[in-house]
């Protein structure tokens, strides 16, 4: 299939992640899924397979180990035409308030080791002159809360990350950033928790706006839920007087 463009999803074993490979593989393009769950992305690539006829392949990655991800992606067969990061863990807010090392780990999978992969993508796709870089955030990131500061400040600097990314690649002309912030999104990380209908969607709505920020109406930060921009814009512009009051 000379010419088939392809896509890298990086958190394959996840709801986002199997949902928005789907999506593209249903227009033909070649998909590969890396995880650290491999057997869970192996499920993934196997429906996906079997729902659109297009081969799935699945390499082992864990991001957290940032001193090979240079080496991750120098040794792919084939460099994606767009890579997709759905990587994130939303963790408890309440332990990493007292365990380090859980704070360490939510903080790292979030920002740091995200960041640090899609920029060697991103010197990749410079000196080839095209791709696209795809980063899930979230709406966490738009200002600190309570009840999820330590997700939320992560996902703040990875937002910050992307924003910088196109900024610089922009001068380039060639390759895309696109940042996603979902809101909230009905998947195995949130099943324990009870989320507004209005604002929530399902893995699907997530994957069909990724496809299209990238392949067919082109953006450069995009709401999943579209009432999420108005209730962040809100929240933003409260004095902090008032927002310290609230329990959010």
């Amino acid at each position: 299939m000379t010419g088939t463009k392809s896509i890298l999803v990086i958190g394959g074993s996840s709801d986002i992640g199997h949902a928005t490979a789907l999506r593209y593989a249903k227009e033909g393009w070649r998909v590969t899924l890396a995880a650290r769950d491999l057997a869970a992305a192996q499920r993934n690539a196997d429906d996906i397979s079997t729902r659109s006829g297009v081969d799935t392949t699945v390499l082992p990655l864990d991001v957290l180990q940032t001193g090979q991800l240079a080496s991750f992606v120098a040794g792919l067969s084939v460099l994606p035409d767009t890579v997709v990061c759905v990587v994130g863990e939303l963790g408890d807010q309440l332990r990493a308030q007292t365990d380090p090392e859980l704070a360490t780990t939510i903080m790292r999978t979030n920002f740091e080791a995200p960041s640090l992969l899609l920029e060697q993508f991103a010197q990749a796709f410079e000196t080839r002159g095209s791709g696209t870089i795809v980063g899930v955030s979230s709406v966490a990131g738009d200002r600190g809360r309570a009840s999820n500061y330590y997700y939320g400040a992560a996902k703040a600097g990875f937002t910050q990350f992307l924003s910088g990314l196109r900024n610089r690649l922009a001068l380039a002309g060639k390759v895309r950033v696109v940042t996603v912030k979902p809101g909230f999104v009905r998947t195995k990380m949130t099943a324990h928790m009870k989320l507004p209908a209005p604002l929530t969607v399902q893995p699907e709505r997530v994957a069909e706006d990724i496809y299209r920020a990238d392949v067919t109406r082109p953006r450069d930060v995009i709401y999943v839920a579209r009432r999420f921009w108005l209730v962040m814009t809100i929240i933003c512009a409260l004095p902090e007087t008032i927002f310290k009051r609230m329990r959010i």
